[in-house]
């Protein structure tokens, strides 16, 4: 189920917070996550695993973040997909990534 950015240019939609259709632009981060929540409107929750080192026993431990993304109508990311998130301009009081590729999933 895998989505590349050709199938996505060629889906349209109206939604201007997408970066394919509307006037969003990208900057900053790009993550890569999973879908842990799609119940709200246009938006999910992404799981995003990474290590933290700790200095003093020149160790690693595995860390989790979770970062809430807008969901455009054209990629329709659901829970368990596999998704590439991007940093974009701030678009509600937690929103401030967007989904920008479906790389797989359930």
């Amino acid at each position: 189920m895998s989505q590349t950015l050709k199938e996505t240019k060629s889906i349209s939609c109206s939604d201007k917070n997408c970066p394919f259709h509307g006037s969003l632009s990208i900057r900053g981060k790009t993550l890569t996550g999973r879908v842990v929540s799609d119940r709200m409107h246009k938006t999910v929750v992404v799981q995003v695993d990474y290590l933290y080192y700790y200095p003093k026993y020149k160790r690693y431990a595995k860390r989790r973040s979770k970062i809430h993304a807008h969901n455009p109508p054209c990629i329709a990311a659901a829970k368990g997909d596999i998704v590439k998130i991007a940093e974009c301009r701030p678009l509600s009081k937690t929103v401030g990534f967007v989904v920008v590729e479906r790389t797989g999933g359930e």
